[in-house]
């Protein structure tokens, strides 16, 4: 259970984003830690994250150190594997302190009924070639494999190797990961709150079943986030401070008031 207020943010891509970009994550996380209930990073922090034995990816550091600061403040912060940092363990779980998952994550968000995922392989058509690889990619042969190359070569063939999804903006305009929001739903009629990332399509809208699907975009366009209390779900832009102006935003009694489709 997270609680209240709940912030979610996702695909910040730290390490191929602009300074600028780590300098907002980075004073996003201290506001977190000061107001914040919870925290959840759904999804592609950063560009690349590897662990060797020894060392870590050197960029987005900073934005790490802030972090692990949220986690000291004794607000729990829940981090979902994207598709860009599958590759954690012990140190974001040990050292940085936050709940690493690799998703779905359903449970109470703000008293929400939530599902939580990064998105990355849910479409039927679109994503069926990664969904083949992408078990590959995450095996613990090729973790081991990958370890014993040197970090610099290691970070260099990594990115170098992402930069269609890094600079990736959902062709559908976010409809397919909708469509697989409305199907999770449908699968589970619990459900109050459905928050996808990886699309970078900053999206609040309401499912046919009544729910609220949400995602909050990408900060290499602009620093949007989910802010989530007892009876709202709202899209802000970050300005300075999580207070500023919805973007959208729903209240919870709005589900029920909708006639049954």
């Amino acid at each position: 259970m997270l609680n209240a207020p709940c912030y979610i943010m996702s695909d910040a891509h730290l390490g191929f984003a602009p300074a600028s970009v780590e300098r907002d994550v980075v004073s996003f996380f201290r506001h977190v830690a000061r107001q914040g209930g919870s925290l959840v990073v759904n999804g592609d922090l950063f560009e690349f994250w590897f662990e060797w034995r020894t060392v870590i990816p050197r960029r987005g550091f900073r934005a790490l150190a802030a972090l692990a600061d949220v986690v000291d403040a004794g607000v729990p912060v829940l981090m979902i594997a994207g598709n860009h940092d599958c590759w954690g363990g012990e140190v974001l779980r040990q050292d940085v302190g936050v709940d690493y998952r690799f998703g779905p994550w359903v449970d109470d968000v703000a008293g929400w009924r939530t599902r939580l995922e990064h998105g990355d392989g849910l479409r039927p058509a679109e994503d069926k070639k990664y969904r083949m690889i992408k078990p590959v990619l995450r095996s613990p042969l090729a973790i081991r494999s990958f370890r014993w190359l040197h970090p610099d070569l290691a970070t260099r063939l990594a990115t170098g190797s992402s930069h269609a999804s890094r600079t990736y903006s959902a062709r559908d305009g976010g409809r397919g990961l909708r469509d697989a929001a409305a199907r999770a739903e449908q699968a589970d009629p619990s459900l109050d709150l459905l928050v996808f990332g990886h699309s970078h399509v900053a999206t609040l809208e309401r499912l046919p079943g009544g729910a609220a699907y949400a995602n909050p975009g990408s900060w290499l366009d602009a620093p949007t986030f989910l802010h989530v209390t007892d009876e709202r779900v709202a899209l802000r832009r970050w300005e300075g401070s999580a207070e500023s102006a919805d973007l959208d935003a729903f209240h919870r009694s709005a589900k029920k008031a909708l006639p049954q489709l």
